[in-house]
């Protein structure tokens, strides 16, 4: 497949300097990944300029480079040139353009939030599928066309990565796609150019403020996806007073909404809810009728993520009906508040879950709180390299377990010691809580603190098998160290080695 430097900048603003008859066999924005024919697009990023890489890219074979100032070379003379204010937002028009606007032939939804993405996918993958059409889903756990999963690099692709899936996607048959949009990929544009059927908000906790630095900045950014750029029917959680002042937009913006949440006011909400231990019970009023749903999911933020799922496939054309009997078998989300199974039996129950927010590790206690009459015991730490500011807050956050066990998580290129320090600045309570920067250590002594009936959190790494310190990605599955240390404590106790 090849396309023409004109007609993929049709009525873009832009400078062609050189052949506009160019053909173009692919799209670049790495130069040790350009191949003979690529187009480069020079990408000013906050630690490196993508114009200091433009001879590079020849030197792979780009013959087309996309440039917000002119690149003078001495390579460069039969190369033609794009001339753009914005190579980046360039990018992902011109990504979607050579790949014929992909996703405006399935229904995409487009859930953004700090919580609940990847779970709202899933459930949103599940409904559909039980409803006659054929999925895909995009986001942190990887990506899945019809039933098949790949890995992924990033919780919302690059942009000409985004439309070369959407575009297999398309071509495989897709009838509805559900993607986790970031934060960083909206403001980043990585989406721009895509046709979404449904967007939907879950909630705004503390994330990633070394990035955007401020709650508002943040904010702002989740908010692209209900702006003028991205329209579409609208699912908003309004618990929250982020929520709250998004419904406010997208009202004054005449846009079709539906509400969610336990605030009584919301279109969908709880009038009852029975937590039990593997299931939960809910009666559900939706516009005003009652929906009684069972589904085999636990804790209360996963009544919010059904809510949010529950909208998205209503404006699907989804019937509830539908939708209702779908949530009966729903399958558990890959190492999201996912017990762990082991061979032995044993007196203490384990669940892993991705929580690393201060609000999602909160969230996650109050769920196992829920299912247990005994102790709570978390095991967690922070990610290096990340937003510091939210590290003490976590360590307050687990102190509503009864006990927890401080360790490490990923911590990157950080020093594993300095980050604890930074998490046990917020812990008042000295007793109730230990340090062991050695994570699987940490499991083994969690299970060992542990006393019959008592439930452990192994938060933090969710689906994740392996763990990143310094330059090195190590093999670790919380869920399969969890089994081996439980096999190891309890092998001896009335079960087969």
């Amino acid at each position: 497949m090849t396309k023409t430097c004109a007609e993929l900048f049709q009525g873009m603003e832009c400078t062609i300097i050189g052949n506009s008859d160019e053909k173009v066999a692919g799209l670049a924005f790495r130069s040790d990944q350009v191949q003979p024919g690529d187009m480069f697009f020079c990408i000013v990023g906050n630690v490196v300029d993508g114009h200091s890489f433009a001879q590079d890219a020849i030197d792979h074979g780009a013959t087309t480079l996309v440039v917000e100032r002119k690149v003078y070379l001495a390579d460069a003379t039969n190369v033609t040139e794009v001339v753009v204010s914005d190579s980046r937002k360039a990018m992902a028009q011109v990504a979607a353009n050579f790949y014929d606007h992909p996703s405006k032939d399935f229904s995409l939804v487009g859930i953004t939030g700090t919580n609940g993405k990847t779970t709202t996918t899933y459930l949103v993958e599940h409904i559909a599928s039980v409803a006659g059409k054929r999925c895909g889903v995009i986001g942190t756990v990887g990506n899945k066309i019809n039933g098949r999963m790949e890995k992924s690099e990033h919780t919302t692709p690059e942009s000409p990565d985004l439309q070369k899936l959407f575009a297999r996607m398309r071509d495989a048959g897709v009838d509805v796609v559900a993607m986790e949009v970031s934060s960083h990929a909206l403001d980043l544009v990585r989406t721009w150019g895509a046709t979404f059927a449904v967007t939907a908000f879950t909630n705004l906790t503390q994330d990633h403020l070394d990035y955007h630095h401020t709650f508002d900045d943040y904010f702002e950014a989740k908010a692209l996806l209900f702006s003028k750029d991205y329209p579409a029917k609208r699912v908003i959680s309004i618990d929250g007073s982020w929520g709250r002042e998004l419904l406010r937009r997208c009202t004054a913006a005449g846009d079709e909404v539906i509400t969610t949440g336990f605030d009584t006011t919301a279109q969908i909400h709880p009038r009852s809810v029975t937590y039990g231990a593997t299931r939960t019970q809910v009666e559900l009023e939706v516009r005003g009728s009652v929906i009684k749903l069972d589904y085999p999911l636990v804790g209360r933020f996963n009544v919010e993520n059904v809510m949010t799922a529950f909208a998205s496939c209503l404006h699907l054309g989804i019937p509830a009906a539908v939708i209702a009997e779908a949530l009966t078998t729903m399958p558990p989300v890959p190492g999201r508040l996912e017990q762990v199974a082991c061979a032995v039996e044993a007196p203490i129950t384990i669940y892993v879950d991705y929580a690393h927010t201060p609000d999602a590790l909160a969230k996650a206690i109050a769920s196992i709180q829920e299912l247990t009459d005994h102790r709570t015991i978390v095991v967690f730490g922070c990610g290096g390299n990340r937003d510091a500011s939210k590290r003490p807050i976590m360590g307050q956050a687990a102190l509503a377990a009864d006990y927890a066990v401080v360790t490490s998580d990923n911590p990157r290129k950080e020093d594993p010691d300095a980050i604890i320090a930074d998490i046990v600045a917020g812990m008042e309570d000295a007793s109730r809580y230990e340090v062991e920067p050695d994570r699987r250590s940490a499991i083994a002594r969690a299970i060992a603190v542990a006393q019959p009936g008592d439930a452990i959190l192994l938060a933090g790494k969710g689906h994740e098998d392996y763990q990143l310190v310094g330059d090195q990605v190590l093999s670790f599955d919380d869920r399969l160290v969890a089994a081996e240390e439980l096999e190891r404590a309890f092998a001896g106790e009335g079960n087969e080695a």
